[in-house]
């Protein structure tokens, strides 16, 4: 396979649904080696739901691939839920799908979204993770929020007046509270319209180069309403932690192996937020791709992530663990 490529589409071996507290429950799925390295894929938004494509960043004949929508997200029901919705349940869905899996430890792959459930996970079971890869990082402080919803329009004026003017011009001072109340409106016909209308913005803020293809991914009606509408939700509570508690909390990753991957151009996860973590965990390797915006899909980002991931498998991470599982002797 030649170094920038993703791996092959796969198919599941193994998906299944798991219930969690009333009404939640959670889709998912296992593919590539049963018996391999255990790595956890998690999604970004919170809200945006995984995807095929999700899988490929790891070889299939190594790598034991979990992938699961977070509860609200995607294929797991009810789509936009927010009861119960709140960073402490999903680490503990986090801990149940590990559980029900049999898995002891895993590395913890995430971007976006997924770099903050990924290190507030870690922080609060650093037993469970063989290592962090983090991609596109976000720690969700009240200066990011900010940024998302006014600075990304310093450098994309248009998209952010679509994204502003769906508000009557009284409201914009609030983007976020005003939107949060359409978004969570029973009715359709409100809440739909503002979900793809702040589902757009960020889809067309997340590459480098116009991408029309990742505009209509994101603009489609369950990946704009699970993401919108739980992402305002996280972001009116703060994600439910104390300003600048994951950083606050970094010594309990610093015998974790880990890997901080950000793109240089990144609009809607700005370098500082990366520099940031990086300088409060000096353990972990940080690569910035010098031509990459926000997405995991931009060449550079993606070849990155998969000679990481390639990495961990040469180096025999988590291998010992794997073949003790499978009752095999360990190397």
């Amino acid at each position: 396979m030649a170094a920038h490529e993703l791996y092959p589409e796969i198919d599941p071996f193994a998906t299944g649904r798991l219930a969690l507290d009333a009404p939640h429950e959670m889709y998912w799925e296992q593919s590539g080696q049963p018996d391999g390295v255990p790595v956890l894929f998690l999604h970004g938004g919170p809200g945006a739901g995984a995807t095929p494509s999700n899988r490929r960043y790891f070889d299939p004949a190594h790598f034991r691939i979990v992938v699961f929508d977070q509860r609200g997200a995607g294929r797991s029901t009810p789509l936009g839920e927010l009861d119960g919705n709140n960073t402490l349940n999903l680490i503990r869905d986090i801990e149940a799908l590990r559980q029900h899996l049999g898995v002891e430890r895993w590395i913890v792959f995430g971007g976006s979204w997924g770099s903050t459930l990924s290190i507030a996970y870690a922080e609060a079971h650093p037993d469970r993770c063989l290592a962090l890869v983090l991609r596109g990082i976000f720690l969700c402080r009240p200066s990011e929020i900010d940024w998302f919803l006014y600075g990304m329009g310093r450098f994309f004026p248009e998209i952010w007046t679509e994204f502003s003017g769906h508000l009557p011009a009284d409201q914009r001072d609030d983007l976020l509270g005003n939107y949060h109340t359409r978004l969570v409106d029973p009715d359709p016909a409100i809440h739909m319209p503002a979900a793809r209308a702040w589902s757009r913005y960020e889809g067309s803020c997340s590459t480098l180069l116009p991408s029309p293809n990742t505009v209509a991914e994101f603009n489609r009606d369950d990946m704009a309403l699970g993401l919108a509408r739980i992402e305002a939700h996280y972001f009116v509570n703060r994600i439910f932690m104390p300003p600048n508690a994951l950083l606050e909390n970094i010594d309990r990753l610093r015998e974790i192996p880990g890997f901080i991957v950000q793109g240089r151009y990144d609009m809607v996860c700005p370098i500082t937020t990366a520099d940031d973590l990086a300088a409060a965990w000096p353990e972990a390797e940080y690569a910035v791709i010098p031509d990459a915006g926000h997405s995991s899909m931009e060449p550079g980002t993606r070849a990155k992530l998969v000679s990481i991931m390639d990495r961990l498998r040469d180096d025999g991470v988590g291998v010992a663990e794997a073949q003790a599982k499978a009752g095999e002797p360990a190397t």
